[in-house]
């Protein structure tokens, strides 16, 4: 009889356990880990604009539509023939896992799941919220095999929680894929003899690949997934700059000139001709007005910098230049255009998190902006590592954000219009460079540059910080204790250059009122005896 009570008894308490997963390994995916979108036999095709990274392609088929994608169109290749084999054994390793739970047909509504290999009997279908909790594991893969289809009902989302990554997600479904609007899918997608459809406001975090079927997006962001052992992109080797990088404004060829009030750290100057229109007051490094040695130098060094560029072999092309920009995400690579390429709304530079990576970007034609186009740096991308090459004329219009520096081939460095913020540089081998109204700050100065040590409001250790940025109703400029005693004059400037605001600075703290600006961006300027000790942007919101 106590024998029995202790059997009982242990069967009781081990129900009352909480389930433990057993570990279970990732499939291998072999080259397919690098298509975002793929099928061994159909066409693969877009709607709209998608922004895609990782390569795309199809086997048996086309992919059609496609604006330009950040990665490799891969169609009838050796590269989609090596795909193809390798997604088959990818499918048939997850078709032979093992089985732990058997979830209802309805994924979602909140419910969390833990790592482990589930499997539905039937079609299934995403709804809501579908939390999956990697338990802080060392690795926590999922894997879901389902007997049917899979639909995802509008705006569902799988959530990650305690390091649950999307590269260790799996989605083995023997039917069609099904997404609707404003769905957030996470994990490898591996549809077998059936069709993956994606809708307007999608965002997948991972792949969709079918072994027979059409792939269909429409207006969707898709990437491949980080994490599990992706290699980190480094992006190239930057361009060994030498005296160019002390310039934020040169032209080796061609006249420097400038209308409007300007505000330039970095120095100026042409190699065989003027530099005009720009006010000392206002820059922060040396006006070179005539050739001299340091401009023979940097015409020099910015040669070496333009032919290593220009060698420098490409891992993507985007395909479309006339449809460049449309916030369109790049990752650290080497990007070719082979045509005039024209820049509307906004291009995003993700680093992936990695702060030293590279962009280069190479573009063989002109290069134009809509007005009010965007660099945007994100996950830790910087300005001082993107590099854009031009073989022709570069025009960027009024009002826009440009980053990196530009060097431009045989042709006019124009119109570098009102209101334009360029983080970096504009360099050209031979050619014409106009400003008007605009902001250029150099990044990352060489140390041998006489502009160093003079630093802008952007640096933790400036002379002088000018805050909240942006701002809505007031300012604040704290002067340290170098200059607290100094008589200081701060002006603010709109971007037509007309002066808004002007006061003294006579100590540690001025408080500024200042809700009568509208919003926009202006520029500052703070001086001591007719030196400008220190220029920057400001951001006017309400």
């Amino acid at each position: 009889m106590k024998n029995k009570l202790l059997l009982f008894a242990t069967i009781t308490a081990s129900l009352a356990l909480p389930k433990l997963s057993v570990a279970q390994s990732s499939p291998t995916l072999g080259t397919a880990a690098n298509f975002v979108l793929f099928s061994t036999n159909g066409a693969v095709s877009n709607t709209g604009i998608s922004q895609l990274t990782g390569n795309v392609g199809a086997n048996n088929g086309s992919s059609t539509a496609f604006g330009n994608v950040n990665g490799v169109m891969h169609d009838n290749d050796i590269a989609s023939a090596q795909c193809a084999t390798d997604l088959l054994s990818a499918y048939n390793q997850l078709n032979s896992s093992v089985a732990q739970f058997f979830p209802s047909s309805t994924l979602g509504n909140g419910t969390t799941l833990t790592p482990g290999v589930y499997s539905i009997g039937s079609s299934a279908t995403l709804n809501l919220n579908l939390i999956l909790d990697g338990q802080n594991a060392s690795n926590p893969v999922f894997i879901f095999k389902i007997q049917g289809a899979l639909s995802a009902n509008a705006s569902a989302k799988i959530k990650l929680i305690n390091g649950a990554q999307a590269c260790s997600i799996f989605w083995k479904v023997e039917g069609l894929v099904s997404l609707a609007s404003g769905v957030t899918m996470r994990g490898t997608i591996i549809a077998n003899n059936a069709a993956i459809n994606m809708s307007t406001g999608d965002t997948l975090e991972g792949r969709a690949l079918s072994t027979a079927g059409a792939v269909t997006v429409d207006n969707v962001l898709a990437y491949t997934p980080l994490g599990c052992g992706t290699p980190v992109l480094n992006g190239p080797a930057a361009p060994p700059l030498g005296a160019a990088g002390c310039y934020a404004l040169f032209s080796s060829n061609g006249a420097v000139s400038n209308s409007g009030i300007t505000f330039v750290k970095g120095d100026i100057g042409s190699n065989s001709g003027s530099a005009t229109g720009f006010n000392p007051a206002n820059v922060i490094g040396t006006i070179h007005a005539s050739p001299d040695g340091s401009t023979a130098q940097c015409a020099n060094d910015l040669l070496i910098a333009y032919n290593y560029l220009n060698n420098l072999p490409h891992d993507i092309q985007l395909i479309y230049p006339a449809q460049f920009g449309k916030n369109l995400v790049l990752t650290p690579h080497t990007y070719l255009m082979a045509s005039a390429a024209s820049f509307v709304d906004s291009l995003y530079l993700n680093a992936q998190g990695n702060a030293n990576a590279v962009f280069v970007i190479k573009i063989n034609g002109a290069l134009t902006t809509s007005t009010y186009s965007k660099v945007k740096l994100i996950n830790g991308a910087q300005s001082k590592n993107v590099y854009w090459k031009v073989e022709g004329g570069v025009n960027i219009n009024n009002y826009s954000v440009f980053r990196g520096t530009i060097i431009c081939n045989n042709g006019a460095l124009g119109a570098v219009n009102t209101g334009v913020l360029l983080d970096g540089r504009a360099l050209t081998t031979t050619g014409a460079l106009s400003t008007a109204a605009v902001n250029v700050t150099a990044t990352s100065l060489p140390s041998n540059c006489a502009t160093v040590g003079l630093r802008d409001n952007d640096s933790e250790t400036s002379l002088i910080k000018v805050y909240p940025n942006p701002f809505t109703s007031s300012l604040n400029i704290t002067m340290n204790n170098a200059w607290k005693a100094e008589k200081c004059e701060f002006k603010i400037y709109n971007c037509l250059g007309a002066e808004v605001i002007s006061t003294d600075l006579n100590k540690q703290l001025t408080t500024l009122e200042i809700n009568t600006l509208p919003v926009g961006i202006y520029f500052y300027k703070i001086s001591n005896k007719n030196t400008t000790l220190q220029s920057g942007r400001l951001i006017s919101q309400k």
